[in-house]
């Protein structure tokens, strides 16, 4: 198992608080500067390529387990009064 750096979410939650605050005080925009709007960009980009890794890990992992596991059916035809 690889160790990740933990992730700065920061830039989330900025942009989450301003709209929070925008809604409040019934704003119809939100504004942001490039650097804020670039910040966003990039930290969601890295959360998602990183959740993308952890699912097709967890899909990897799962799979195999399941691929072992013997799956057993019966068919009895059943009546048909």
């Amino acid at each position: 198992m690889s160790t990740q750096e933990p992730l700065n979410t920061s830039a989330i939650t900025s942009f989450i608080q301003n709209v929070k605050q925008a809604d409040a005080g019934q704003a119809k925009e939100v504004r942001l500067t490039m650097q804020q709007a670039k910040g966003l960009a990039f930290t969601l980009g890295i959360v998602m390529s990183r959740l993308q890794g952890d699912l097709e890990r967890f899909v990897k992992e799962n799979t195999n387990e399941q691929d072992s596991t013997p799956i057993q059916v019966e068919l009895d035809g059943g009546n048909s009064w």
